[in-house]
Parts: C-alpha cells; structure tokens; sequence
C-alpha cells in the first residue's frame, strides 16, 4: 500500500443498533440558572499577566 492508500473493506458500514431507551433526552441536563465568577483582577492586570506569560514562553 502507498502513502494515501487505504483498503476499501475497512471503509464499511457500521450497523448500530439502539434502542431509545438507551438515548439521553436533551432536557434531562437542562439547567436555567447563572453563573458568576470574580477573578478580583483588573483587565490591566490580566493583561499584564498574559504579556509575563508569553514571555515566559519565548524564553524557554
């Protein structure tokens, strides 16, 4: 077999067959709520954290 090659009898169709008993029902994990989160940081500060972070990076 070359490269971009590949055998035919392994592209077949895979028969599945569930029952719905078996399905998860989209309302089931339905949540109506909020969320909140407060990182007590300012924008500056964060921005000023990713700029430390990057250059950690280039560092390395």
């Amino acid at each position: 077999m070359g490269f971009g090659s590949y055998d035919e009898s392994e592209q077949q169709e895979v028969d599945a067959d569930f029952d719905d008993e078996d399905a998860v029902e989209s309302e089931q994990s339905h949540h109506d709520g909020t969320l909140e989160f407060e990182n007590g940081a300012s924008s500056d500060e964060l921005l000023d954290r990713l700029a430390e972070i990057k250059d950690e990076d280039d560092d390395a």
